[in-house]
């Protein structure tokens, strides 16, 4: 299939987690040959209008996404949804509550970095990302990892998350959080559809397979993260639940000269998705 008729559906951009603003993402969706790229930011859609104009301007299909945060199984989840209307107040308040709950989690995680003897406050982390961000952005746990790298306490962000951010390592928190079902459900209010992230990230199949039932599109069947066993492992349950597959590079910038977790294009899909995507059957169920 030619590059052109292929989109990237999982991006971050300087709005949460990655390096780069959404203009520059789309740039290199365009650079890498795309038909369309999706600007999914965790808990926030604050980097899609500046998508959106850049697309327009750049020729290129840039499709309204976000990335909400969950909790399962006593793990983090993450639920993609696709053409969410970024103007629904509803939504938008929901949006907002979850990313309190982000700087519940970055104060929780300062406080025993403090415990442990490291002089970092949330102003010093709020200053590392002055530059970059906006109303509506979050802050996560890269800009922490910044913090400690430029403090000297660790050699580089890998370190970081190894031994005091990634989940169970020294100053790992995570406060209550809504289900995947609540959000399925709110993506699916806000006109949208919602796609299961990265499944095999999980290590728990049980607990994607109980998450197929809750009302979900789609499952990132194709990730950067996942290896040819692990793609052809979902492609099949995708296909016995009747749901779309999506793929994504679920690209983060650059970081130390390390891509995370792949580059813009790296994981592709034919642009036939997208027009599923805007009318999933089960947001015909709901009209």
């Amino acid at each position: 299939m030619e590059n052109h008729l292929q989109a990237d559906l999982h991006t971050h951009t300087t709005a949460s987690d990655g390096t780069q603003s959404p203009r520059a993402n789309v740039q290199m969706a365009v650079d890498a040959g795309l038909g369309a790229i999706a600007i999914t930011d965790h808990d926030t859609i604050s980097g899609v209008a500046e998508a959106l104009a850049a697309g327009a301007e750049l020729g290129i299909v840039v499709v309204p996404g976000v990335e909400i945060s969950t909790v399962a199984g006593g793990q983090d989840i993450h639920v993609l949804g696709y053409y969410v209307d970024i103007s629904d107040e509803t939504f938008l308040g929901r949006l907002a509550s979850l990313r309190d709950t982000r700087d519940t989690r970055n104060e929780m995680i300062v406080a025993k970095l403090q415990e442990l003897g490291m002089e970092i406050t949330m102003e010093d982390v709020h200053k590392e990302v002055a530059n970059v961000k906006r109303k509506g952005d979050t802050v996560g746990r890269p800009h922490i990892a910044a913090v400690l790298l430029n403090k000297g306490y660790v050699s580089s962000i890998t370190e970081a998350f190894d031994r005091y951010l990634a989940t169970g390592a020294a100053a790992y928190a995570n406060p209550p959080r809504i289900e995947p079902a609540t959000a399925i459900a709110w993506i699916h209010e806000a006109g949208g559809s919602a796609v299961l992230a990265h499944p095999g990230i999980y290590q728990n199949d049980a607990l994607v397979e109980a998450i197929t039932l809750q009302g979900l599109d789609g499952i990132e069947v194709y990730h950067a993260d996942h290896s040819p066993e692990e793609e052809e492992k979902y492609r099949l349950l995708a296909e016995s639940k009747g749901l779309l597959m999506t793929a994504g590079s679920d690209f983060h910038g650059e970081r130390e000269g390390v891509t995370f977790h792949g580059a813009i294009g790296s994981k592709r899909i034919g642009m036939d998705v997208l027009a599923q995507l805007r009318i999933s059957p089960q947001k015909e169920e709901q009209v």
